[in-house]
């Protein structure tokens, strides 16, 4: 059941993320497109709620409540520049606003990118952990708390292995590759 409520809650996200950005560059509805974006964390309480009080009629916790605080703590870090994201091709594609720029590719600019999106991930972790730390509290009971705790150790280590890409960027920061003159066509 849980399980559902997240899918529909990511399907809502994006549906609550498109009619937002519809008011805003078809419809020209600023205020109202405002409000619209603003009930996109609202996405993330339903699915809050529903974990909760699933853990509050005695469920056992299992992987889909581990995944719900895992989707809320990314849905909190990330959903911000997702919006930026969303909102910068729509403004490209539906009013005339400058093409969407890529992320850095080389050297410094790129290390700042990949170290801002790792403290992202940072947030995510903290979040996540703090959610799934409050359910193990409210539950009570370790027994019914054990899939929790493996989040627990998943998400840490997902943090860990991310850390990877700012750091080797800081260290060995991409570079253009050398064009190099093609070599002429030999006669024979």
């Amino acid at each position: 059941m849980l399980l559902a409520v997240i899918a529909a809650c990511e399907i809502g996200f994006w549906v609550v993320l498109f009619a937002g950005l519809a008011t805003r560059y078809l419809l020209r509805l600023r205020r109202t497109s405002a409000f619209i974006l603003l009930c996109v964390p609202l996405v993330d309480l339903i699915l809050l709620a529903a974990t909760i009080i699933d853990l509050r009629n005695g469920t056992t916790a299992d992987v889909t409540h581990g995944l719900a605080a895992a989707y809320i703590g990314f849905s909190v870090a990330f959903g911000h520049s997702m919006i930026r994201w969303g909102d910068r091709h729509f403004a490209h594609r539906f009013a005339g606003g400058p093409k969407p720029t890529g992320k850095p590719k080389y050297g410094t600019a790129r290390a700042k990118y990949e170290w801002r999106e790792f403290l992202k991930a940072i947030i995510a972790w903290a979040v996540s952990c703090a959610l799934l730390l409050a359910m193990i509290a409210m539950v009570g009971d370790s027994s019914k708390t054990e899939q929790l705790t493996g989040w627990l150790i998943r998400l840490s280590a997902i943090a860990g292995i991310w850390s990877l890409w700012p750091i080797t960027y800081t260290i060995w920061p991409a570079k253009p590759k050398k064009v190099t003159p093609a070599e002429p066509a030999r006669r024979g």
